[in-house]
């Protein structure tokens, strides 16, 4: 695996559309922000030829389209697909932004891919979060292998780096996470620096020096092997212990030599079933170099060690009234089943979806059915349509390159499909499938916008619409207790890009402004109250007297309205218009504007005319005797008080306890979960957690995970209560 001489192609790294899906390969890369993944992607496409020198393809632009927004943010903030060719195969690279309020990309990545590479940097180490990515990809049984980055730092050390990353993601068993190749470095700077200049080939033990920008391959002096001889044999018994061949290991033990060929090939079918998770090196190639080090040994890796498309499994699939349907992995001749799972707008060409196809063949102007189910919670409404499709393409930098097809096990962008979003299903138009969605990551941080003027708001429901059909980590509420337009996000970069798409993007200037909380009202203490509504100006008069006792209900109860009027005191077609005044100023509050509920209104009695009552001078009676009622009764202000679930990791539980209960929480108790992991329960009011994503983040070092839901409604403290009485009568 990456131990035979370079005789790849050079110039032959142009991608195109694959024919068959064992010629495919789909990795996803995955690392911390800074850790070389696009430095990384660009290197292996010069090394495969699809870049010059200056990391730029052919005709023009950067290998991964980054746009403005990214340029600005000093981040990637999307998901980039890079496809090149190597040894016959076509490799999709997928570059993932590091950081964590793009998670959402990562995810895509990670379901569009059939193995992922973990770039680590030997300056930085592993972060938390790279971490738990490693544990859902083994949840799964996703082939995985490890690239080491910077080595060219002052303090780099590959072999305390490996160390580390057998410690932190080989944990149930470390010797599975071991080097293919120990670096060579050269002669001594004047700082006292080293750099790498080659591999040598631990299984092969040969080297592979790119000091002169090509690789060249030779035979290593005597005085290196004694240097691989401890890695060597460690390596070859951890292939060997994953071994098919039971026998092996025993063979081994007594003294048998091994064959090179036998342990690459066990070591191929270790890596591809999720079994052995080879380390290397890598680093981009040298000013007027091609070559990276270790770029050739990752592109053997890819496409020797790592799996098939076929040899994936498929997501479940269903009709579209939910009936499972079986397919046969990766088919071309199959049924169509393709899954959007990027959605971009291009400004020349309109939206433009990135698919994984996972059945079938996808084509040009055919058309075909587009699904999208289970979002409608995020602002992404059902829907099952029709759409012919427009060009296939396969990006190339900036640019789209036309393929003449999409082979079950390949990716390729799909223009012109004006109702598609990402996590939708493409099928056939007369066989309609379901592909189930991905796990979307819960945005919890709640954005408030109102558009900065008239022309902004005509245009801001459309922008709004475009943002979370891209998005599907981005949920769009219109709050109907607060007439809020509330944007929730993973945090606060993922809020500063959505607002930058808003601008750039569709045109729209919004304000930021303060998120409300959905406060309530209700009755403390039992109070009565008396509606006048008596008019006398000549012409038809009005004319309506009513009273009502208020008492308070357990919460949850709602407004419950009470006829105990007898005598016909109230005539009977006017006590409907006495309940639906009371209920009228019920919802628009009665002390600081709040709904008011869990109460019951019980109308008494009261009085009418003959003439002068009506309808609407029942309702406006029934309104002033409950707003009476309430100036002669104790009024609760009621919070909403949520359910909040944080994953975190054992060195940190303290910590988190303990935040919560400066946020006026209730701990309701922890509980183990896995190793070193611990999930704290608590209620905690929704008043203090509205930055909760952003402060636990940096109280865990990004490590910890939370969900929030609905409890109920309870008081509030006196003082806050108070504070928010005055700010009401302050705004009227």
């Amino acid at each position: 695996m990456g131990d035979k001489a370079n005789t790849h192609p050079g110039a032959a790294g142009r991608a195109t559309a694959a024919d068959h899906p064992a010629s495919v390969r789909n990795v996803v890369l995955v690392g911390h922000s800074g850790s070389g993944k696009t430095t990384l992607v660009e290197a292996l496409a010069l090394a495969a030829g699809a870049v010059n020198r200056a990391g730029r393809v052919e005709d023009g632009g950067t290998v991964s389209d980054y746009d403005e927004i990214e340029h600005r943010q000093q981040r990637s903030v999307q998901l980039s697909l890079v496809p090149v060719e190597w040894d016959g195969f076509k490799i999709n690279l997928l570059d993932t932004p590091g950081y964590a309020d793009f998670v959402g990309e990562l995810r895509a990545g990670l379901r569009a891919a059939d193995a992922a590479l973990f770039v680590v940097s030997a300056s930085d180490g592993v972060d938390g979060s790279t971490r738990m990515v490693w544990e859902e990809c083994a949840a799964v049984g996703m082939p995985r292998a490890i690239v080491i980055t910077h080595l060219e730092a002052a303090r780099a050390d590959f072999e305390e780096m490996t160390r580390v990353c057998a410690e932190v993601f080989g944990a149930a068993d470390p010797d599975a996470v071991l080097p293919l190749y120990l670096p060579l470095r050269g002669a001594r700077a004047a700082d006292g620096h080293a750099p790498v200049t080659g591999l040598i080939g631990l299984l092969s033990q040969r080297l592979f020096d790119y000091s002169s920008g090509e690789r060249k391959e030779s035979e290593p002096g005597p005085d290196l092997l004694p240097q691989i001889e401890d890695a060597r044999n460690r390596l070859i018994e951890g292939i060997i212990s994953e071994s098919e061949d039971e026998t092996l290991m025993d063979r081994y033990l007594g003294g048998e030599q091994v064959d090179v060929k036998t342990l690459i090939d066990d070591l191929e079918r270790a890596v591809a079933r999720g079994a052995f998770f080879p380390v290397l090196a890598a680093a981009p190639a040298a000013e007027g170099a091609r070559q990276g080090l270790g770029t050739v040994e990752l592109l053997d890796l890819v496409t020797r060690g790592f799996p098939t498309p076929p040899e994936h499994a498929v997501p479940e699939v269903t009709t579209i009234d939910g009936r499972p349907r079986e397919l046969k992995p990766c088919d071309p001749d199959g049924p169509l089943v393709a899954e959007v799972v990027k959605t971009s707008s291009d400004p020349y060409v309109g939206r433009v979806s990135l698919v994984r196809v996972f059945s079938g063949t996808l084509r040009p102007d055919e058309t075909v059915h587009v699904s999208g189910h289970g979002l409608a919670d995020r602002g992404h409404e059902d829907h099952d349509v029709d759409e012919r499709i427009g060009a296939l393409s396969t990006p190339f930098g900036k640019q789209q390159r036309p393929v003449t097809h999409a082979v079950a096990g390949d990716l390729a962008c799909v223009a012109k499909l004006g109702r598609a979003e990402t996590g939708d299903t493409l099928s056939a138009k007369d066989d309609p499938l379901l592909v189930e969605p991905w796990q979307m990551p819960d945005p919890l941080l709640p954005l408030a916008i109102q558009a900065h003027s008239k022309a902004d708001e005509d245009k801001l429901s459309q922008g709004l619409g475009r943002l979370v059909a891209e998005d599907p980590t981005m949920r769009l509420e219109q709050n109907q207790d607060t007439h809020q337009v509330v944007l929730w996000c993973l945090g606060e970069a993922h809020a500063d890009v959505a607002l930058e798409r808003l601008r750039s993007r569709y045109g729209v200037q919004v304000d930021v402004v303060p998120h409300q909380v959905s406060l309530r009202e209700t009755f403390a203490t039992r109070s009565a109250g008396r509606g006048r509504h008596v008019k006398q100006s000549g012409g038809h008069g009005q004319y309506a007297i009513c009273e009502i006792e208020v008492e308070p209900l357990p919460g949850g109860s709602g407004i419950e309205f009470v006829d105990k009027v007898v005598g016909g005191a109230v005539p009977r077609q006017f006590i409907p218009s006495v309940e639906k005044g009371v209920r009228a100023q019920a919802a628009k509050g009665v002390a600081a504007g709040y709904p008011l509920v869990d109460v019951r209104i019980t109308l008494l009695d009261g009085k009418a005319h003959s003439v002068d009552s009506s309808d609407a001078a029942f309702q406006t009676a029934g309104a002033l005797a409950l707003r009476e009622a309430a100036a002669d009764a104790t009024i609760h202000l009621l919070e909403p008080v949520a359910e909040v679930s944080v994953l975190v990791g054992d060195d940190y539980v303290g910590a988190v306890m303990s935040d919560l209960s400066g946020r006026r929480g209730r701990v309701l108790g922890t509980e183990q979960v896995g190793t070193g992991r611990t999930l704290v329960r608590a209620e905690v009011p929704e008043f203090e957690i509205g930055r909760y994503a952003v402060d636990l983040r940096s109280l865990s070092h990004g490590t910890a995970r939370f969900g929030r839901s609905y409890a109920r409604h309870e008081p509030m403290p006196v003082q806050i209560a108070e504070k928010i009485r005055a700010q009401a009568k302050e705004a009227s």
